[in-house]
């Protein structure tokens, strides 16, 4: 298979249509997969030892690591999908970036909120202004601010190349988040996991955690899938209804 067959296949696959119809398949799939990672993960979770400094509020971390991870993974999905209404013009491309901004909306969301619970019994407060803290809040407003800006425009093309602009000039926030613990003094531990070496932590804690971080990515894949089959036939609508109104009002003209 020549370059120029593979990137006529994949434009073909790009097709709204030809979406819907693998988004069709590939939805119930995805979701059983994330069912089932979620059922192992959680009950290996539970079954973890209790932790010699945190006790059992060592749980928490099995839901608020993946959802800081996810809501990281999440605006690097929309920066892609950014370059590719950008540069490609791609039909699905704004389409994934604004069906994903409320996953990462939500994933942020969760990751302060229990990071905040997190922080109570660990460092007897539930809001620290540091650097790790603070970039994920931020993460956050941006989040919003792009929900809000693609929700300015009436037609949703007009929105998509400004959208596409504003999500890449966010990106920023992201090694900032990443490379925060090592840049500054904050309360958050060095990373644990990605680590060349070996991870700084027991596998009874590791694997559980791993586990959960590919449920929610199995999580994020459906909603997103499902969010942007969603998009698309809203937009269909829209373009029905538009139809209809513009023959309506040249019968009226006649």
């Amino acid at each position: 298979m020549t370059v120029e067959t593979t990137k006529l296949s994949i434009w073909a696959f790009a097709n709204p249509t030809r979406f819907m119809g693998f988004a069709n398949k590939a939805i119930p799939m995805l979701a059983i997969i994330a069912i089932a990672l979620s059922a192992i993960g959680l009950w290996m979770s539970f079954n973890a030892p209790e932790d010699y400094q945190q006790g059992y509020t060592v749980l928490i971390m099995f839901i608020h690591v993946p959802t800081a991870w996810l809501a990281m993974m999440t605006y690097s999905v929309m920066s892609l999908s950014a370059i590719g209404t950008i540069v490609w013009r791609h039909p699905l491309a704004d389409v994934s970036l604004r069906s994903a901004a409320p996953l990462g909306a939500m994933f942020t969301f969760l990751a302060l909120a229990t990071g905040s619970l997190w922080g109570k019994p660990m460092w007897g407060t539930w809001w620290e202004w540091d650097a790790r803290m603070t970039s994920v809040l931020v993460l956050l407003i941006i989040y919003l601010g792009l929900i809000a800006l693609s929700k300015a425009f009436d037609e949703p093309s007009e929105a998509a190349l400004p959208l596409a602009v504003m999500t890449l000039t966010g990106f920023a926030i992201i090694p900032i988040i990443k490379f925060s613990v090592d840049w500054w003094n904050t309360l958050h531990q060095p990373a644990s996991v990605s680590r060349f070496d070996r991870p700084a932590m027991g596998p009874e804690f590791l694997y559980p955690l791993l586990i959960m971080a590919f449920a929610y990515m199995a999580i994020f894949f459906t909603l997103h899938m499902m969010a942007m089959r969603n998009e698309i036939l809203a937009r269909r609508i829209r373009t029905m209804k538009m139809s209809a109104a513009r023959k309506h009002s040249a019968k009226g003209a006649t």
